[in-house]
């Protein structure tokens, strides 16, 4: 088969598969979510296996481990967070008007200190960032609602997400054998080295960086409610988990965080700077530890495509868009090395010689 034609069929595998995904886009939630929890669990279900347990019976096991501990963890702190959430929803106007008036107060200082120019800058940036932060924390309820968090779709997303994981998990080394079995003969070693490629990138993004996720939410959650902040909890919570976009966690946290012990704590910058060193601290953590201990060079993407693939896959599949986004951009960036790699070895890159120049003459 030549290259045009084994190219064409790719593409239109993938436009396809485009299109399925975007068609079906709306009951695609407990699908995408079951699949992620099956490859996150398949390697515990292998271990018990080792162990000689039956298919059945191990992946019964771990399932039923997994739904004990999120439910213990759910009925544990909900009522906590479900307070917490609604009072930051009732008092985020009054911090906006507390930060303004501080503000307003400590101008004197501040204009002597940057100079009026310098300090109105900085003021309108200030009122720009806490109104974005505000208009977010206030819409927030609405979004849940418009991405299809209500009581019925909660409901099916919680029973339909586990019953997909479990058979998922039944037949998982039947499903890869019948796919492994598919691969045309010719290319089957290629296409098996660049399947373990992209195996390799979604073990980083679903279990080394779903792991940093996790772990940032515990860790600033406990410092926070630690050290006293007003809504600690949810702050931390909510931060940990938007790390997986690029800088936003720790944005959205540290800002937050700041303005709400810029307020609580008026007249002790030692708290403020205490809550700030929490951020700047475990975002060090993080950057030099957990990421290249957990995910590696396994996700080797630049934050822009990764930035550019969020808001892309969010604008056209919706919030299954964005739990999609990360993994898809893990594939991509496979397969664009891979094309590289390949034009690189080609006659069009090198020559119908074989390089630039081409064969050397005889003397």
């Amino acid at each position: 088969m030549v290259l045009r034609n084994q190219v064409l069929i790719w593409v239109t595998f993938l436009v396809v598969l485009i299109l399925l995904l975007w068609i079906f886009r709306g009951i695609l939630l407990p699908f995408v979510v079951g699949a992620a929890l099956a490859y996150l669990l398949n390697p515990l279900v292998n271990q018990l296996q080792k162990w000689r347990f039956n298919r059945a019976w191990a992946t019964t096991v771990v399932l039923l481990c997994v739904i004990t501990i999120v439910l213990s963890l759910f009925l544990m702190f909900l009522p906590l967070i479900g307070q917490q959430i609604i009072e930051l929803l009732q008092r985020a106007p009054g911090y906006v008007a507390d930060l303004q008036a501080l503000f307003a107060r400590w101008s004197p200082d501040i204009n002597e200190w940057l100079g009026p120019e310098r300090a109105a800058q900085l003021q309108t940036s200030i009122n720009d960032v806490t109104r974005q932060l505000l208009g977010f924390i206030t819409t927030l309820p609405g979004e849940l609602v418009s991405i299809g968090l209500t009581g019925a779709a909660v409901i099916g997303f919680t029973v339909l997400t586990p019953v997909v994981a479990f058979y998922l998990l039944l037949d998982w080394e039947g499903m890869v054998h019948g796919i492994e079995s598919l691969l045309p003969k010719d290319h089957k070693g290629e296409i098996n080295t660049i399947l373990g490629d992209i195996d390799k990138a979604m073990a980083g993004v679903i279990r080394g960086q779903g792991g940093v996720l996790l772990i940032d939410a515990a860790f600033y959650a406990t410092a926070l409610s630690l050290l006293g902040l007003n809504f600690g909890l949810v702050v931390g919570l909510i931060a940990g988990l938007l790390s997986f976009v690029p800088f936003v966690g720790f944005i959205f946290g540290f800002g937050l965080s700041v303005g709400i012990a810029i307020v609580q704590y008026s007249g002790d910058p030692w708290m403020v700077g205490a809550v700030a060193a929490i951020f700047l601290f475990w975002q060090f953590i993080e950057g030099n530890i957990l990421y290249p201990k957990l995910v590696g060079s396994s996700i080797n993407i630049n934050p822009v495509w990764m930035m550019f693939a969020l808001l892309a896959l969010g604008a056209v599949f919706g919030f299954v868009g964005l739990l999609l986004a990360v993994p898809m951009a893990a594939i991509a960036s496979v397969l664009v090395r891979y094309g590289v790699a390949k034009y690189k070895a080609s006659t069009l890159y090198l020559g119908q010689n074989g390089g630039p120049h081409g064969p050397a003459s005889n003397p």
